[in-house]
């Protein structure tokens, strides 16, 4: 059960149908990639209805950035496993895919059917400066509540520096390796066993074991039963389902960094290797990966439509998201034993203001996706405002600022 300091809601009475419903929101207002995502995560269930605490999802973040997989999805899968367990994680997972599934789904036709879908583009370019907005919002509440000294704001300041100016698959795992190190180094003597709260264990290890087994069973019956057995144009269709299994899977569990920093490896794979897409299909397949709500993997939904259809685009996007997931639920088993060490917990007091300077960073990234114009700064001082001074939902700020990008640049 996760402790109650203000008006938290005891992990037992946070429903499945809560969670479910939860993520659907943040999935469908959650544009703009990683950072963004985990914003709108933090007002929704940390601030608005809070079934975490910041801790725990700063935790979710740091874990995260060293393993492989989109990192985005598997804080969701870390967040719903913590509190419901197995079938909490597959809940949380169903429900934040959802809405970028079904946007990808709908975007696709439309692409591959029509060529363009320009309107969106302008749509996009009002969100983008209200997603910057939301993320350094976050990341102000974070700063004030976790950063407790001049070291912690050195160490924020250092992540922010080396995140804008080194570009690299590894530096998110770098940059968590190093804070954690000088955590240990400057906090370990000073650490109290009672300073922080800690993530609730999970019992379900038998549960654990059972997902385990269905999900290797599964990945043998798509993968080498199912093409064995059948013929004709369904064995067509079970090879190409199997390769797009295979190959998804295989990008996700063996690259690190996050969505946008393993584009141009995917690019190798996708275009050059394996030769599914043109170059210009695969820009914009990561165009529209940006267009929609959700995490930027999405693409990979996408690439399956084109390849193999709605199946193709079910199995590719479960290659790519459900194996990384499942290694962060194993992970965090891990994490959550060794979790109250003294050394852990010094740890920690190092991870977190670099988390905290990640996620700022990451809103001046985004801020590079869109023309710096009247509106767009008008757009951001708007949002932020209404962000920490009126704590105004994110599902009013985005689609009113997606609305507003459309009118001022068709209009004005």
């Amino acid at each position: 059960m996760i402790k109650s300091d203000t008006n938290y809601i005891p992990s037992k009475d946070v429903t499945l149908s809560f969670l479910f419903w939860s993520f659907i929101k943040i999935g469908a207002t959650s544009f703009g990639g990683f950072m963004a995502l985990i914003s709108v995560v933090q007002k929704e269930l940390v601030k608005k209805k809070p079934v975490i605490e910041d801790h725990i999802l700063l935790d979710a973040i740091s874990l995260a950035s060293v393993l492989p997989g989109p990192m985005a999805f598997n804080v969701i899968a870390y967040l719903g496993y913590s509190l419901k367990g197995i079938k909490g994680a597959l809940v949380s997972m169903l429900g934040i895919l959802l809405p970028s599934f079904v946007f990808m789904i709908i975007l696709s036709f439309l692409y591959l059917e029509y060529g363009q879908v320009d309107m969106l583009n302008d749509f996009f370019k009002g969100v983008l400066p209200a997603v910057s907005a939301i993320i350094v919002a976050v990341a102000f509440n974070m700063f004030k509540k976790h950063i407790k000294d001049y070291k912690q704001v050195v160490i924020c300041i250092a992540a922010i520096a080396v995140i804008l100016l080194i570009k690299s698959i590894f530096i998110t795992v770098i940059i968590i390796s190093v804070s954690g190190v000088l955590g240990i180094l400057i906090y370990k003597k000073g650490i109290s066993p009672d300073n922080i709260l800690v993530n609730p264990k999970i019992k379900s290890k038998k549960t654990l074991l059972y997902f385990s087994l269905s999900i290797v069973l599964l990945s043998v019956v798509v993968g080498v039963l199912f093409p064995l057995i059948t013929t004709g144009n369904a064995h067509k269709m079970a090879i190409i389902n199997k390769e797009l299994m295979v190959t998804f899977s295989s990008i996700s569990v063996t690259l690190f960094g996050g969505g946008y920093v393993i584009i141009p490896a995917m690019q190798e794979i996708i275009v050059h290797g394996l030769h599914w897409l043109s170059k210009k299909e695969f820009a914009d397949a990561i165009a529209l990966g940006q267009l929609t709500p959700g995490p930027i993997f999405i693409s990979a939904t996408f690439i399956g439509y084109k390849v193999g259809g709605f199946l193709g685009a079910v199995t590719a996007t479960l290659a790519v998201f459900v194996p990384p997931a499942f290694i962060m639920i194993i992970f965090s088993e891990f994490l959550n034993k060794i979790k109250n060490t003294p050394i852990v917990k010094a740890a920690f007091k190092g991870l977190r203001p670099a988390v905290i300077g990640m996620i700022l960073a990451a809103a001046f990234t985004i801020s590079k996706s869109y023309p710096i114009n009247y509106f767009s700064v008008l757009t951001f001082i708007i949002v932020l405002i209404a962000s920490i001074k009126f704590k105004i939902d994110v599902i009013y700020l985005i689609p009113i600022s997606g609305i507003s990008g459309m009118l001022f640049y068709n209009f004005f």
